[in-house]
């Protein structure tokens, strides 16, 4: 934002837009709603979901944890904080290295029955499969929650962005989804968390945002 043309206005407008947004908002709408370009409201769009991104990258989750696509619980049941990211296979080192940065050490991970997530004792998780058997998720409780969050961005995904480039900027809109349902409590400061959100990260040429 340091060199930024655009006014201090529109850049607030923009991070109340997004972090406001339960279903996220696509460029082409932040567009319209800014009064801008397109290329100006993508970039925009683009560092401000970055930051956002990179936010999340720092809170480790704690409690059960249902995972690939993680969420912790209270002592209730009740979701608290998730973690979505992608891997590049479904094997055991793959999962370590994801549990490395996603989970906080002695955490219970509930997961399915897939030998990779074995790999979550290797940071220090207690572990316990779910053996599924082809029953139909209402009969699994263990995955209420998960299953949940997965639909709510399914439907997000779907319902916001029209050519969706999940394979090249997955990071990207996972990262967003997650800041936004992680401080769903407190909306009302959800333009100020954004705010610190960008003007803490790293640098990010255009270039970079683009690749």
């Amino acid at each position: 934002m340091e060199a930024t043309k655009l006014p201090l206005t529109t850049w607030f407008l923009a991070f109340y837009l997004i972090g406001q947004a339960k279903t996220g908002i696509s460029s082409l709408a932040l567009m319209r709603q800014l009064g801008v370009h397109y290329r100006t409201a993508w970039l925009t769009h683009s560092k401000i979901t970055e930051a956002m991104c990179e936010r999340e990258r720092a809170y480790p989750l704690r409690g059960k944890v249902p995972i690939v696509a993680a969420v912790s619980l209270d002592n209730a049941g009740h979701p608290l904080h998730v973690k979505l990211a992608t891997v590049p296979t479904f094997s055991f080192a793959a999962i370590a290295d994801w549990s490395q940065a996603a989970l906080a050490r002695g955490c219970e991970v509930i997961s399915d029955g897939l030998a990779c997530f074995r790999a979550v004792a290797e940071v220090g998780c207690f572990h316990q499969p779910v053996i599924v058997n082809g029953r139909h998720p209402n009969e699994m409780t263990e995955f209420r929650w998960i299953n949940t969050v997965l639909s709510n961005l399914k439907t997000s995904f779907s319902g916001t962005f029209h050519a969706l480039r999940f394979d090249k900027y997955s990071d990207r809109y996972l990262g967003a989804f997650s800041y936004r349902f992680n401080r769903r409590f407190n909306l009302a400061a959800m333009t100020e968390r954004v705010l610190h959100a960008v003007c803490q990260i790293t640098a990010r040429p255009e270039l970079l945002r683009r690749d």
